[in-house]
């Protein structure tokens, strides 16, 4: 039997104890105890969550032979760990069929090493912090969670569903997985490719002119949305208008309208029963062949599989 055991540190969220739901509903699912569960921490006892409740747990060193080993920490990334909580924590690593840092512990994984020349990805919030402290990790700051052998990263709080999710597909099959998250009552289950996060929330411009664009190019997708284009909206020279766009966003305005032509793609994709010929044409992409190679960079999957995914779920 399986078991799943849970790894709570200091300050853990609480939200990070729901992926257990998706193993004990995939228990009700199959009608046996395939899994078995178990909450932990290197030395046992009460551990403080960040909402200041206590939840119990039994010492690591007890668990036995761990399937599936979930490490779970905050809502900010867990402070580097010492000597004998690294130990522990990377015996049982190396020893479980598969790891698992759901949220911010993602940064565990990384403090052990075993993110090192892997991609990763983690709370949007942090995952460029992420970056800066383990350049050896290959960061994906937008993606639900992410599948590296062994190895398994989640985004931030109810991405850990998604995640649990799918690691009940891999060992019961998407029939089993579908059921539970049917159960669940999750709205669609999310491809570990998909976005965290709304496009113009991570834009975030700080001048209004900039900011003006941006609402003109989002309400006008299907125009060529040239830099002429918007940099007469914003009342800026095409030169000035380029380079305070990639000040204030991080991106050149071609890459924002793109990522914001694949946002509204995705939302048609799910919204609708619109051929793929017409949601291309009405997000403003050139053609249907120009959305699949957006989506295959961004999301590794072709807008079909997508639908497809989000159809069964």
């Amino acid at each position: 039997m399986p078991q799943v055991a849970m790894v709570l540190t200091p300050g853990f969220q609480f939200l990070a104890l729901g992926a257990q739901a998706a193993f004990e509903l995939a228990n009700a699912v199959v009608e046996e105890p395939f899994y078995s569960l178990g909450i932990y921490s290197v030395a046992g006892g009460p551990v403080a969550s960040s909402s200041g409740f206590d939840v119990p747990t039994r010492p690591l060193g007890e668990a036995g032979a761990v399937d599936t080993l979930l490490l779970m920490a905050g809502l900010t990334p867990p402070p580097l760990q010492d000597a004998r909580t690294l130990a522990s924590l990377h015996e049982a690593a190396v020893l479980a069929r598969r790891s698992v840092g759901l949220c911010t512990g993602a940064f565990l994984l990384a403090q052990l090493g075993m993110l090192d020349g892997r991609r990763a990805t983690t709370h949007w919030a942090f995952a460029r912090l992420m970056q800066e402290s383990f350049p050896a990790i290959r960061v994906e700051e937008d993606r639900i969670f992410i599948n590296e052998g062994p190895v398994w990263t989640s985004a931030g709080l109810t991405a850990g569903l998604d995640v649990a999710v799918a690691l009940v597909e891999k060992d019961l099959g998407p029939d089993a997985a579908r059921s539970v998250a049917r159960r669940m009552v999750m709205h669609h289950r999310r491809a570990g490719g998909q976005s965290q996060h709304s496009e113009m929330l991570d834009l975030a411009p700080s001048s209004d002119r900039i900011q003006k664009a941006l609402s003109h190019a989002r309400s006008h997708l299907t125009n060529l949305l040239t830099v002429e284009e918007l940099a007469e909206v914003a009342a800026l020279s095409p030169r000035q208008f380029s380079r305070s766009f990639r000040a204030e966003t991080g991106q050149s305005p071609a890459k924002a309208v793109e990522q914001l032509r694949l946002e509204a793609a995705r939302l048609l994709l799910e919204d609708t029963r619109h051929s793929l010929e017409a949601v291309a044409r009405e997000v403003g992409f050139a053609d249907l062949r120009r959305m699949r190679e957006v989506f295959m960079r961004n999301y590794g999957q072709p807008p079909q599989a997508l639908r497809r995914m989000m159809r069964r779920a």
